[in-house]
């Protein structure tokens, strides 16, 4: 059974051309009314709305405040993902849709898959007559903190009742010129752990040291031990990155020595085993560093998001899918990185491929990176972050069922 039914790529393209100025309306909408993780009622109510208005069947306020719809009859084989969230960042862009909410900005452009996700919807519906196959639609809160939106939406049952057989997912990604995308098959992202350490010493003059035990010392110390850990334990084949962001003495001054210090810290890496070792060896090291100058080490480590894994044999399927899409040369190949992504819940579920989508114009000045005051996106990329992915989720489909066949 296909999912299409004389499906064309041009009908596609030919639709989101029709679409393409709603689509930036709602990409606007959203943008200039952003909402922080776990937050995001407004912009669930928002979504909900355009989701009634297209004659999309869906429920709201799964995993907190995540929306799950369906379309299309008969089989569930894919799932289109899209996160919703903002970051806690003033924007400082001049622009008719700037940022309404201070302090909080969509600077990581969920805003543009959101948006996309959309159009996605609107495309497919309008071609649900020709479809013979359901596709799941998933609009996710919460990507940008602990403990992750995607792992409560997989606790409330979205990858469940049926299971999808693959799941899509786009990130924005400005080094990429609009018109383009890029992906990589296997290990693509890092996990991602957050390290927060407290150093508890006792103070005072700091012309007496003798008097004290000095927090601050021991801190460096600590710091520069942990190193070891990626230099000297780590498997040299397995990426691993330790890097420690933020270090405040609790008071202190020039003459005066502190009780505590904290530090803060992100360890990452694409080996669970060898995570969970590491973890262990980032809490002995610190206690036992702090042990050996006479003070107290306290460690925490709050479980963040697993490594991402695009799978081997659907990544590439979906490659040749944007290559008729977009053409060969259009289609980028990827690193890994170290960043990370808690699209990663899903891939350790079912098959899954996360794919960037370029967004920027160096023509335009469209350059800033993601997690910046000053990110904005070229938005021509709209049109292929909503038709590309209504094309694979139609092609992807048709090519699984066209290899049962070929099993059979």
């Amino acid at each position: 059974m296909l999912i299409y039914d004389k499906i064309e790529i041009d009908d596609i393209k030919s639709l989101v051309n029709d679409c393409f100025p709603k689509i930036v309306q709602w990409r606007r909408h959203i943008h200039a009314h952003p909402e922080l993780s776990f937050h995001e009622e407004k912009t669930m109510e928002f979504v909900s709305a355009v989701l009634t208005e297209l004659g999309i069947v869906h429920k709201t306020n799964i995993g907190g405040y995540g929306i799950v719809g369906e379309l299309g009859k008969g089989d569930l084989k894919m799932a289109l993902r899209a996160d919703m969230d903002a970051l806690p960042i003033q924007e400082k862009n001049e622009i008719g849709y700037k940022s309404q909410v201070e302090n909080v900005m969509h600077a990581c452009g969920h805003d543009v898959h959101t948006a996309s996700l959309l159009g996605t919807c609107l495309i497919l519906k309008k071609l649900e007559h020709k479809l013979s196959g359901k596709i799941r639609l998933i609009f996710q809160p919460a990507e940008e903190k602990l403990p992750g939106g995607a792992s409560l939406m997989i606790k409330d049952g979205v990858l469940t009742n049926p299971v999808p057989q693959f799941i899509l997912g786009q990130h924005v990604h400005p080094p990429l010129e609009a018109g383009k995308v890029g992906l990589k098959a296997g290990m693509y992202m890092a996990s991602a752990d957050e390290i927060y350490i407290k150093v508890l010493g006792k103070g005072g003059h700091g012309a007496l040291p003798q008097d004290c035990k000095d927090p601050v010392i021991t801190a460096a110390n600590i710091l520069m031990d942990l190193q070891q850990i990626v230099s000297r334990h780590a498997p040299p084949t397995v990426p691993t990155v330790l890097s420690f962001g933020k270090i405040n003495t609790m008071g202190g001054a020039t003459n005066v020595i502190p009780d505590e210090v904290r530090i803060e810290g992100t360890f990452r890496t694409m080996d669970e085993v060898w995570r969970d070792k590491a973890l262990n060896l980032i809490k002995n090291i610190a206690c036992a560093t702090a042990e050996a100058h006479g003070l107290i080490c306290e460690v925490d480590i709050p479980k963040g998001y697993p490594y991402l894994e695009n799978d081997t044999d659907f990544t590439p399927q979906v490659k040749r899918h944007m290559q008729e899409y977009l053409g060969e040369n259009n289609v980028v190949d990827l690193p890994i990185r170290m960043t990370a992504e808690d699209f990663s819940y899903y891939t350790h579920h079912v098959p899954a491929c996360f794919y960037r989508l370029g967004t920027g114009n160096k023509e335009k000045g469209i350059i800033s990176p993601v997690h910046t005051a000053t990110f904005d996106i070229d938005e021509e990329a709209l049109k292929v972050g909503s038709g590309l992915m209504a094309w694979l989720a139609i092609s992807n489909y048709n090519s699984s069922d066209q290899d049962n066949q070929k099993d059979q």
